[in-house]
């Protein structure tokens, strides 16, 4: 175990329930609703939270301010990815309309961090929109039987869920290809365990085989420009001569790697993004654009009328429409 590694690791509200034998959720109330825990049980708790050095001040919420906090939290997978910008803006501006206030967390492109962000999180909000979540179905229907909570970007059966069209952009953008003369369409994957690069990854091969193409999947690769820089020696090595990353920060790494491998773009090889960010128009690459300011907006919104009780539904799914940008970074198969 690396040095420091005891001393730096948090405690969690996992770790007060099982040394104070009592579930998560009693040690949730105990800090957030002092009134519905026993005194006993909560002097317990408070107690053993302090030995073990839980940071109970990350969740203690003032009785007085009543059952709701008029906050909603959004988790996102990497706050770095310029993708969540617009999200994060769509996001603030409905929660500012609706009288709410936005609050965000960042995973890290880990399930571990992204577990730990929300315990933290969630005695502090009325609701959670979790964006790109790589936590299992079970574990996001879960923390849904806690408070309401919209999932972004993924599917999950029960859930209020809103997702980009991601089959629909795809295929767009195969189309596109193919129409450039390519007949081999490579895919630079994304992260194993994200619902959307599984989803753009099967529309890919549903597209070719419709259009009797011929298609070939590169990775999983850190959804990141050095992902994507590290990638273009295996799209020069299968000789490909058009490949779509599974998001921008991909496409721009590939567009980088390949220009240090000395491969003319797009004359050699064509390259096309998803999520269409400030990066994809710096550098001129065709992505599909996702309506990210939309996407928070809608979510935002949807979890709102869940907190209110005005939602019509709690199982909703809204699918939002793409749409293909054509840039430099493709063009016809020499």
């Amino acid at each position: 175990m690396p040095e420091g590694e005891d001393i730096t690791r948090r405690v969690t509200i996992y770790d007060v329930a099982r040394a104070a034998g009592v579930s998560a959720s009693t040690v949730s109330r105990a800090f957030a609703r002092p009134g519905r825990v026993s005194s006993a049980t909560a002097e317990r708790i408070h107690r053993v939270a302090e030995e073990l050095g839980y940071r109970s001040a990350e969740v203690y919420r003032p009785a007085s301010q009543g059952s709701h906090t008029r906050v909603i939290g959004l988790a996102v997978s990497d706050i770095t990815n310029p993708f969540y910008f617009g999200i994060i803006r769509g996001a603030e501006r409905a929660a500012a309309t609706a009288d709410f206030t936005l609050m965000v967390g960042d995973a890290h492109e880990s399930s571990e961090a992204e577990r730990r962000m929300l315990e933290r999180h969630l005695p502090l909000v009325d609701g959670m929109i979790i964006t790109s979540s790589r936590l299992s179905d079970q574990d996001l229907r879960s923390i849904a039987r806690r408070l309401p909570v919209v999932v972004l970007n993924r599917k999950v059966a029960g859930l209020p869920c809103v997702v980009p069209d991601n089959p629909r952009g795809i295929r767009r953008a195969v189309e596109h290809l193919a129409s450039l003369g390519h007949h081999k369409i490579g895919y630079v994957a994304g992260p194993e365990a994200s619902w959307a690069d599984g989803m753009r990854w099967r529309a890919v091969r549903e597209s070719t085989l419709e259009l009797g193409l011929d298609d070939a999947r590169i990775g999983p690769v850190h959804p990141t420009v050095s992902g994507g820089r590290g990638a273009a020696r295996r799209v020069v090595e299968q000789g490909l001569t058009a490949v779509i990353a599974y998001n921008d920060l991909l496409g721009v790494g590939l567009l980088r790697g390949l220009e240090d491998l000395g491969v003319d773009v797009p004359g050699q090889v064509s390259v096309v993004g998803f999520d269409n960010t400030m990066a994809a128009e710096l550098v001129g690459l065709t992505t599909v654009a996702s309506p990210a300011v939309l996407l928070g907006e809608t979510a935002v919104l949807y979890v709102a009328n869940l907190v209110n009780r005005t939602a019509q539904s709690r199982d909703a799914l809204s699918v939002l429409p793409v749409r293909l940008v054509t840039r430099t970074s493709t063009g016809p198969r020499r």
